[in-house]
């Protein structure tokens, strides 16, 4: 009988520590952000470039433009369709260029947008 109890309190105590572990998500989506109607993002690589408009620090820095990395190849707003190069908002053919700095530009009308890479962490 003593068996049983302690195999009850093992099993109880396993399920009570795994409940209480938070599981890792990884880098945010387009899916994290494209519930909002005002998230301007892109895809390249993998990560996630968010419209950088309201980030002080970022604007008070200088940068070097560098080379182009990358160009949105595809527009949509649907997050199952995002891969590499699509954006919810940036025209076909914008052209991503890395900088000195963490942001990237993308030049839309002659003017140099910031957009910062979005990591978990």
């Amino acid at each position: 009988m003593k068996m049983g109890r302690l195999v009850l309190f093992i099993t109880f105590l396993l399920l009570v520590v795994s409940g209480c572990q938070e599981a890792y998500k990884g880098n945010p989506t387009p899916k994290d952000f494209l519930g909002s109607s005002d998230a301007d993002i892109f895809v390249l690589d993998s990560i996630v470039y968010s419209k950088a408009r309201d980030l002080e620090w970022l604007k008070e820095l200088s940068y070097e433009l560098g080379e182009q990395v990358g160009e949105i190849t595809k527009k949509t707003d649907k997050a199952w369709n995002f891969k590499s190069g699509t954006s919810n908002k940036l025209p076909v053919g914008t052209k991503i260029y890395k900088t000195d700095t963490p942001a990237y530009i993308v030049i839309v009308d002659g003017k140099e947008i910031p957009y910062i890479g979005m990591y978990e962490g």
